[in-house]
């Protein structure tokens, strides 16, 4: 089983930045792929990024392209998700996932709530 944290969530001005980190702990050496995934009051989870701890390919949802970046530190076991340009419908609690394979997510973390005033 992997652990992992969030943090860097907070309250922000439509417009300004935040950055989200993740760290796993655990089993770490069985996950191929760390994702973000995003859940705002009464809808469903969506998917934000991924990025494969190896190589290091990237994969974005479209209402985040060109505004959000997601990066590791393999040696931190840590994912960032650097978020420019952030819009009121950004708000929303952000967890991050970690699996065998994209789009097999089976550890997620806890979340982490982010809010965009206009």
């Amino acid at each position: 089983q992997v652990q992992l944290v969030e943090s860097g969530g907070g309250l922000v001005q439509a417009g300004g930045s935040l950055r989200l980190s993740c760290t796993a702990s655990g089993r770490t050496f069985s996950n191929v792929v760390m994702g973000w995934f995003r859940q705002a009051p009464g809808k469903e989870r969506e998917f934000v990024a991924s990025i494969r701890w190896n190589g290091g390919s990237t994969y974005y949802a479209d209402s985040v392209k060109g505004r959000f970046t997601i990066s590791r530190d393999n040696a931190k076991n840590t994912v960032y998700l650097q978020m420019n340009s952030l819009k009121p419908e950004d708000t929303a609690v952000y967890y991050c996932a970690t699996g065998p394979r994209s789009g097999s997510y089976t550890d997620w973390g806890q979340g982490t709530q982010v809010t965009v005033s206009s």
